[in-house]
């Protein structure tokens, strides 16, 4: 088959910013935040609560879903429904966030939701539990569906149905946004709607970062799928909980080091109610979390929407020539 790489050259050749994209950042010198308390990282964990929005015919959709399970490797079924992925979906909800926020209460610690819309409006004892938690319940979208062939305006759509779904549900409307699966309209969609104060549909980074492409400043603090419990579901993933853990602590103590070393970070935990909130996973877990308090003021375990508020008030840009000159 003929190369479709036919040309020696392209415009955007020796550009470090193209596209939306930025391949440089903030290079060898980064912003140095200081973190509350003096904290050497900033921890972050999300819990993702997905179950009930995910593909499925009794959702309207063409096929069952097949990511993100016990069964590895899942192929999507069309036309039918996939009696299998819907239980493993709903253990999530029905056990497994239940388990997680039991651990979370009890240690006190404070963490983010991707919320999907749809789930929410199917579980309004969750809802309540998390509002009574304490915790950002931040938008993941209105369904747990790939947006990438989505068009403009359903999308749009989708993203004014669920912030409505959030302040009907939680009380409140979502200020972060993490679609988790968008295309290259995302972003400017979540700009345009005017209430979120950031969006994590990036992974490019230790550390929040200011986007100039529409306007105005729109922070974006990068998310992780590494530090995440999906690679429980993947292939050459974590086989276990400890597994889970030890990963987590290493990713921890380098983090704390650097920032000890005068470069202080940002820490993402990704977690499913589905995955996670199995027990034995849910205890790997647990001894993390353990550890990560046992660095005292050293780690700042906090939600997302303070991390985007501390990085408003200390890190604003005051020019949209050269953001990262200005930081």
């Amino acid at each position: 088959k003929p190369s479709e790489h036919r040309s020696t050259t392209h415009p955007n050749d020796g550009k470090s910013q193209y596209g939306g994209r930025d391949v440089v950042g903030y290079g060898e010198k980064p912003v140095c935040p200081h973190w509350p308390n003096g904290a050497k990282v900033a921890l972050n964990f999300v819990l993702n609560y997905e179950e009930g929005g995910e593909n499925c015919l009794l959702h309207g959709d063409s096929q069952s879903e097949h990511l993100l399970s016990e069964i590895v490797g899942a192929s999507p079924y069309v036309g039918q429904r996939h009696a299998n992925m819907e239980s493993l979906y709903d253990y999530g909800s029905r056990a497994g966030f239940w388990r997680l926020h039991r651990l979370f209460t009890r240690k006190r610690i404070p963490c983010t939701v991707y919320a999907v819309g749809m789930a929410l409006e199917r579980n309004p004892d969750v809802c309540r539990a998390m509002t009574v938690a304490g915790w950002e319940v931040a938008s993941h979208g209105y369904r747990w569906v790939d947006y990438q062939n989505v068009d403009e305006e359903l999308e749009r759509a989708h993203i004014k149905k669920t912030v409505k779904i959030h302040e009907t549900m939680i009380g409140t409307r979502p200020v972060g946004m993490y679609q988790g699966k968008p295309n290259i309209n995302t972003r400017r969609l979540v700009v345009e709607e005017g209430g979120f104060l950031y969006d994590s549909d990036s992974y490019s980074d230790d550390l929040p970062y200011w986007c100039l492409d529409y306007g105005k400043p729109h922070l974006i603090i990068p998310y992780t799928l590494s530090e995440n419990d999906m690679r429980f579901a993947t292939p050459n993933g974590f086989s276990h909980g400890g597994e889970f853990s030890k990963y987590l602590k290493d990713s921890l103590r380098y983090l704390v080091e650097e920032g000890r070393r005068g470069a202080p970070k940002m820490m993402n935990v990704g977690l499913h109610c589905r995955l996670v909130g199995r027990p034995g996973r849910t205890a790997g877990l647990e001894e993390f979390i353990d550890y990560a308090k046992s660095f005292g003021d050293d780690v700042w375990i906090c939600r997302r929407d303070e991390i985007a508020k501390f990085w408003y008030e200390n890190h604003y840009p005051t020019t949209t020539d050269d953001v990262r000159a200005k930081l």
